[in-house]
């Protein structure tokens, strides 16, 4: 299976490129774009107020030096696309987590995924790709009914991929990420390394930086891949020579079922079993504390007060406790496997993980109706 990919006009990376030797210099760089100020880059469009461009930014200027001399890049042209992308306003308060206080609720959440829109949706793209995800249950040992809730969940089988430009989405984070979130400084490094990965990538395949359009967050394409998850993963499912994740299904399908396999995922495991509490018993706190990493085995579950359903009592590999609050209704419980866990590689979070998993699941209901 070819792992190149390279961008089209629809802004697909050329990952060949990336095999360029250190010190081989790229030919000149067309100039980015400058003039695209509108609705779709995320700033306001109509009004007459001024973006606030990178250029004025001595850190974002010393990073596209240390950039363009640590990755051999033509450092014009890296100052060029740094300071040439905007500061989008709202995008930090975005990435802001919700007000201490703000219950949270499975059955709201779930609301949001799984309705009847997303599911016929989620039918159509399953018929129309079933051949392409047969072969990446084979090849990858990932069943579809994952690939397809992730795809529906991310962008409704890219119906909704974004609007905002990448560039303007990964500079305002890795510079502007909000101070009050509580994980300010790691998810900073988190952008700024995906940022270098983006403009390194676009630098050496002579495309221009501000032509990509993703979430606020800088995620591309059917799957929402960040630009360092295009590089390790994505794939020509397709075998038309290119990475394309936002045009073709069969690459997409293949990327996130690579994606999952390069983040331990074992094929024919379930992803959770039932569970239930013995009162008497109960050290729920304890199996609380290591949130969604799986850590215990079934016999230490049960020593502790949760009761598998059959199934999960045979299970070999380590689990985890999953709590699901319901707002002021009792929380739901499940046992997570590690196949739970990897789904939360792609968005750390257990809803989101549930989401996945029963979008799936309905969608591969409806076909069989």
């Amino acid at each position: 299976m070819k792992k190149t990919a390279r961008w089209t006009t629809a802004a697909i990376f050329l990952i060949a490129a990336c095999a360029l030797p250190a010190s081989a210099k790229p030919e000149k760089p067309s100039k980015p774009a400058t003039t695209r100020h509108n609705a779709k880059n995320g700033q306001s469009g109509g009004n007459a107020r001024a973006p606030v461009l990178y250029a004025s930014r001595p850190e974002a200027m010393d990073f596209a030096d240390d950039l363009a001399a640590r990755r051999d890049l033509d450092r014009e042209w890296v100052r060029q696309a740094m300071g040439q992308a905007h500061f989008l306003p709202q995008v930090p308060r975005l990435m802001l987590p919700p007000a201490k206080g703000t219950a949270k609720n499975w059955r709201v959440y779930r609301s949001r995924f799984i309705d009847p829109i997303r599911i016929r949706a989620g039918a159509r793209f399953w018929q129309e790709n079933q051949a392409t995800l047969e072969r990446a249950e084979r090849e990858f040992g990932v069943p579809a009914e994952i690939i397809v809730g992730i795809i529906g969940v991310e962008t409704i089988y890219g119906q909704q991929m974004g609007t905002y430009r990448v560039m303007d989405a990964l500079a305002t984070l890795a510079f502007d990420f909000p101070s009050a979130h509580p994980r300010a400084k790691e998810r900073t490094e988190f952008f700024r390394r995906e940022l270098e990965q983006f403009l390194s990538l676009t630098n050496r395949s002579n495309t221009d930086p501000f032509e990509p359009r993703g979430s606020y967050a800088g995620a591309m394409g059917l799957g929402q891949f960040m630009p360092s998850s295009w590089v390790r993963y994505a794939v020509d499912f397709d075998g038309d020579g290119r990475v394309d994740l936002f045009n073709s299904p069969a690459d997409a399908i293949g990327s996130v079922a690579n994606y999952f396999r390069g983040h331990g995922w074992t094929p024919d495991m379930p992803t959770y079993y039932g569970v239930q509490f013995d009162a008497a018993r109960l050290q729920l706190d304890d199996l609380l504390a290591p949130d969604i990493l799986p850590t215990f085995s079934a016999a230490s579950m049960l020593a502790k007060g949760a009761v598998l359903d059959a199934q999960g009592a045979q299970h070999t590999g380590p689990l985890a406790l999953v709590e699901l609050q319901n707002g002021s209704e009792p929380p739901s419980y499940v046992a997570g496997t590690e196949n739970f866990y990897a789904i939360t590689r792609y968005n750390w979070s257990s809803y989101y993980a549930m989401a996945v998993i029963e979008l799936g699941r309905e969608v591969a209901a409806a076909r069989a109706r």
